[in-house]
């Protein structure tokens, strides 16, 4: 049952530099999420429920059961329906009041400045590099700060791009087919929680001005032990 006149937000605007001011901004922010797998999934669920106002979701791939473990938004009963549907669903039970454009396309590079065009921020939670080097050439581009993460196996990584900073500064090279990917071998379900949910974190630090985030720094996550370690990022390294 709701509470009448309840607010939902009443601890963000109580945190040090958020205030109503910031659940304002998070209110006119408009962002796109690449991906609605295991990334995506518990980024989309926290930026929804802490007011995004509009969030658009991309992604061409089905639910699958094999995915459930780590793509929290679904069930089984959502197996073999479109990814951005049921997650549209899925958050409109969690926060009616924010507007979700689903998007069931695969962002390529011939398509990704018309797709994220007229975003404050987008959230690349793809497994391929393909996607990736397009959502970072794109976000580069139109000048769209990018919020990156990545999980293999036990490992996860987060890091934001943007002021010269890009992806290419991080990944000269493209990594071999595999890397990555995570139906190419094992990935912790609750790792995926972790590296989304520190995407979001990020993303609502970025749109509020709480904070620089992570900007020049990759942090890289290894579950077995816990820890967080830190690697700086330097822009304008290519060749």
């Amino acid at each position: 049952m709701t509470q009448v006149g309840a607010d939902a937000y009443v601890r963000q605007r109580a945190l040090p530099g958020f205030g109503e001011a910031g659940q304002e901004a998070l209110a006119r922010a408009r962002v796109a999420i690449v991906g609605v797998g295991g990334l995506g999934c518990p980024a989309a669920l926290y930026l929804a429920a802490a007011g995004v106002g509009a969030l658009t979701l991309i992604d061409s791939d089905r639910v699958a059961v094999s995915n459930l473990h780590r793509q929290v938004l679904f069930g089984p009963d959502d197996a073999g329906l479109a990814k951005v549907s049921a997650a549209t669903s899925a958050l409109a039970r969690v926060a009616p009041g924010v507007e979700v454009r689903a998007v069931e396309a695969r962002l390529s590079a011939g398509t990704a400045e018309d797709l994220l065009d007229g975003h404050d921020l987008v959230l690349d939670c793809t497994d391929t590099w393909p996607s990736r080097l397009a959502v970072a050439d794109a976000c580069e581009a139109r000048a769209v700060p990018l919020v990156w993460g990545a999980v293999q196996g036990w490992f996860g990584q987060v890091t934001v791009f943007g002021d010269g900073v890009t992806l290419r500064d991080l990944f000269p090279t493209e990594p071999a087919p595999d890397l990555g990917v995570c139906d190419a071998g094992g990935v912790l379900g609750p790792l995926c929680g972790q590296v989304g949910a520190a995407m979001a974190s990020q993303a609502l630090v970025l749109l509020t001005g709480a904070g620089p985030g992570l900007r020049g720094t990759l942090q890289v996550l290894d579950a077995r032990d816990g820890a967080w370690r830190s690697i700086g990022v330097a822009g304008g390294v290519r060749a």
